[in-house]
């Protein structure tokens, strides 16, 4: 594929970014011509405690601090230019992580931000949500969260699919950035008033029978969409599976032996089209493999 594409990747130098930093530069290293670009955010409110308390002394220590951390941020550039043959630059910037990372990937403009899952302070984002989260929440752009050092490209993709334009940019997108990786649609459904059925005194077998309906329905739903895509028929698989979304989702990235899990931002039942939907941010918090959330569908 000779398309080139924009990467930025953040870090906070914990080893969570450091796995998205060489993840990363192996995308940008499979689309030749793809400009990677390594960014750092100095916190804005961490400099004003250091003013408060060191006073005059202030301006110097940031001036080190600003130093130092270019220094780290060009030497793990390098690091990775030379190992991944790839050209990558180099961005210090100040203020708020969220609205930093959203800014510039707009600025350049970002084709994909990669990001660990979880950064350095670990509790604090397991009580207060992640900053890789809140990007999502408020980022139109791909967000790839990345959990595990890279071992090899990606080879299997899970795509949950609920047959909403969210659903097509997640197994478009996938397939723009690894044309040669197995894609994998799971479409899980559930019959919406199957407790009520039951609690009415419908049998077992009229159950089914809604049960099986549904399952025709999804199956045509399925058809339809794959109409949709721009994927090669052999690179799709098709799993239509009654229960839950979340919890077939999780057991499917298992059985499957997925090594990315590809989703839309929300699905069809959401009103606000930037929030997070509850699947996504569930399985972006229970799931093993990494996560690629697209964009917003254009």
């Amino acid at each position: 594929m000779t398309a080139s594409f924009s990467l930025l990747a953040a870090t906070d130098f914990s080893a969570p970014a450091r796995h998205a930093l060489e993840r990363a530069a192996q995308l940008a290293a499979a689309h030749p011509g793809t400009q990677l670009t390594l960014t750092h955010i100095v916190s804005a409110s961490m400099l004003a405690r250091l003013r408060g308390l060191m006073r005059d002394e202030a301006p110097a220590m940031e001036a080190r601090a600003a130093d130092e951390t270019q220094q780290a941020l060009t030497e793990l550039a390098t690091r990775l230019s030379t190992q991944y043959a790839c050209p990558i630059d180099t961005r210090l910037s100040l203020g708020s992580a969220l609205d930093a990372i959203t800014d510039l990937a707009d600025e350049l403009p970002a084709d994909l931000l990669v990001m660990g899952a979880r950064g350095a302070n670990f509790v604090r984002e397991f009580l207060l949500g992640s900053t890789t989260e809140r990007v999502l929440s408020r980022t139109r752009r791909p967000v790839l969260a990345v959990k595990h050092r890279p071992q090899g490209a990606y080879r299997r993709v899970l795509v949950p699919v609920d047959f909403s334009v969210h659903a097509v940019a997640a197994a478009q997108t996938a397939h723009r950035w690894l044309p040669d990786a197995e894609i994998i649609l799971l479409h899980a459904y559930e019959v919406d008033i199957e407790s009520t059925l039951r609690f009415a005194g419908i049998s077992d077998e009229q159950v089914h029978q809604y049960r099986a309906r549904a399952r025709e329905d999804a199956l045509y739903s399925m058809a339809q969409f794959v109409a949709r895509l721009s994927i090669p028929a052999g690179q799709l698989t098709r799993h239509v599976v009654h229960g839950a979304p979340t919890l077939r989702i999780l057991e499917h990235e298992q059985s499957l032996d997925v090594d990315l899990i590809a989703m839309g931002k929300h699905g069809q039942s959401t009103l606000e089209e930037l929030l997070l939907g509850s699947v996504t941010k569930h399985v972006l918090a229970y799931c093993s493999s990494d996560v690629l959330v697209a964009g917003h569908p254009v």
